[in-house]
């Protein structure tokens, strides 16, 4: 399986009428876990790189509710960018891929959602670190 097919653009439905815009994500449904964890980031911009860092246990759905970022994502030997520029899609992100958050829009509100409580010890966030555990 490649990294792509590893790391897919998931689409959620818009179920707004004439009142507004509604969309909803439940764990296990939406996505592939059940959601331990919300936080969001805020107040960046297109000059800041957040994330940096992979994940030893932790799934993360990540959706720019407002405004536009992008993520890079990597497992070390292949790599891709998403444009998160939609409130309806969110890239998911399985345990042991690099990630990096970016080309923040002054407007983005970057929601991540995921699937463990935080557990600092379980983050790896140095890159060369990060490829001499992926051989």
């Amino acid at each position: 399986m490649n990294l792509k097919e590893r790391c897919p653009i998931l689409n959620f439905s818009d179920l707004g009428d004439e009142r507004g815009k509604l969309v909803v994500i439940e764990g296990g449904q939406d996505i592939p876990f059940d959601i331990q964890r919300v936080f969001y980031i805020y107040g960046s911009d297109d000059t800041i790189v957040r994330g940096q860092h992979a994940n030893r246990r932790s799934h993360f759905v990540l959706i720019n509710v407002a405004g536009q970022s992008k993520v890079r994502i990597t497992d070390g030997k292949e790599e891709f960018v998403v444009d998160l520029d939609r409130p309806m899609m969110g890239v998911y992100i399985p345990p042991m891929i690099w990630k990096d958050m970016y080309a923040f829009s002054p407007d983005s509100v970057l929601l991540c959602l995921a699937s463990t409580h935080y557990d600092g010890s379980e983050y790896i966030r140095d890159y060369q670190e990060y490829l001499k555990e992926m051989q």
